[in-house]
């Protein structure tokens, strides 16, 4: 896609997409759980991939790259393992404290993950091209993208939890709840096309991030009250869409078009692996001072995790301000690699 408005706009709907069936999932998953019991939530799946199946050859168009390199397992493997491993020895210490199996198992998995980026500077046809990486607005940009989704993902754990355990809403009243938060994520995927042609990329998203950083300093300054809850999660929620539609399109616009394809997958990789550091870190420690700490409830886990979302949020604020101030638009999809790092 050449257009730079048309690809604002496509990436735009993708997040809405995303979000419209974050809207969906949380009163579906309510809904069932409530009538059938939780078991009942895993079985949603199996219709939407039949249709998938059934429907995806024949209206998703297909590309093949008649040069394309090997799939390299190790890689793969190296990858899955490096994340399970430190994701398990966060929870563990958040559930047990400290010991030296938790420990090690971190200790393995971060030279798991070093010892997968030697393994993809070496490699002919790597799993993750890291020269993808070079250019100074992808790096910049999955950086913003990867921390974003780590702060959104944690704190939308702990407001399921404070919700259902806190509130004492059932698993449907939850649901409903956080549709005015994923509305906001519609609206803001819906909206931020118009925005983006009006203002440069960099204060779009710090501006974005301020407006989250405000809306998760709402939260941690919660008793029980579930208006200012509402209002905190549609805050955030309104301020992170943008970051998002714009951090996406900044790594696509800035990769040769022959590596557009790879550039999203590393896109979308980096927010489902913030995503899930954010629900592992965040809610190990949110979970940690909620049980260790003397007289601590889940309430005071909550507004610990929403301070440090407000916190990380408002950084990356001026960090994306900084780094990306002289973006004025994003760069054109055939921009070589060797140029795109010197930018």
């Amino acid at each position: 896609m050449h257009d730079q408005a048309q690809r604002t706009t496509a990436i735009g709907f993708w997040v809405t997409a995303t979000s419209a069936g974050a809207v969906v999932g949380p009163l579906l998953g309510g809904l069932l759980i409530d009538r059938f019991g939780w078991g009942s939530v895993f079985l949603v799946g199996v219709p939407v991939m039949v249709l998938l199946l059934v429907l995806g050859p024949t209206l998703l168009p297909e590309f093949r790259d008649p040069n394309a390199g090997r799939l390299d397992l190790l890689s793969a493997a190296l990858s899955l393992f490096a994340v399970l491993a430190v994701i398990y020895g966060l929870k563990e210490i958040a559930q047990d404290g400290f010991s030296i199996m938790p420990g090690a198992s971190i200790l393995v998995g971060l030279t798991s993950a070093i010892t997968f980026v030697r393994r993809q500077l070496g490699l002919a046809d790597p799993l993750i091209d890291l020269a993808l990486f070079r250019a100074r607005i992808s790096a910049v940009a999955l950086a913003t993208y990867a921390v974003g989704t780590f702060v959104v993902f944690g704190m939308f754990l702990f407001i399921a939890l404070y919700l259902q355990q806190t509130l004492g809403l059932s698993p449907w009243q939850a649901g409903v709840a956080t549709v005015p938060a994923f509305g906001a994520f519609v609206l803001g995927g819906l909206g931020t096309p118009l925005v983006a042609r009006r203002a440069q990329p960099a204060w779009v998203i710090a501006s974005g991030l301020v407006v989250a950083a405000i809306g998760f300093g709402i939260l941690s300054t919660l008793g029980a009250a579930l208006a200012g809850l509402v209002v905190g999660s549609v805050l955030f929620s309104l301020g992170m869409a943008p970051v998002f539609t714009l951090a996406t399109e900044l790594v696509v616009g800035s990769a040769p078009e022959q590596h557009a394809g790879a550039a999203a997958a590393i896109s979308e990789t980096s927010s489902e692996l913030g995503g899930a550091l954010g629900i592992a870190m965040l809610g190990s420690l949110g979970t940690a001072v909620s049980r260790h700490a003397t007289g601590a409830t889940l309430t005071d886990g909550f507004q610990l995790v929403a301070m440090i979302c407000a916190i990380v949020a408002a950084l990356l604020a001026v960090f994306a301000a900084l780094t990306l101030r002289q973006t004025r638009e994003v760069p054109g999809p055939r921009l070589a690699l060797g140029a795109a790092g010197q930018s």
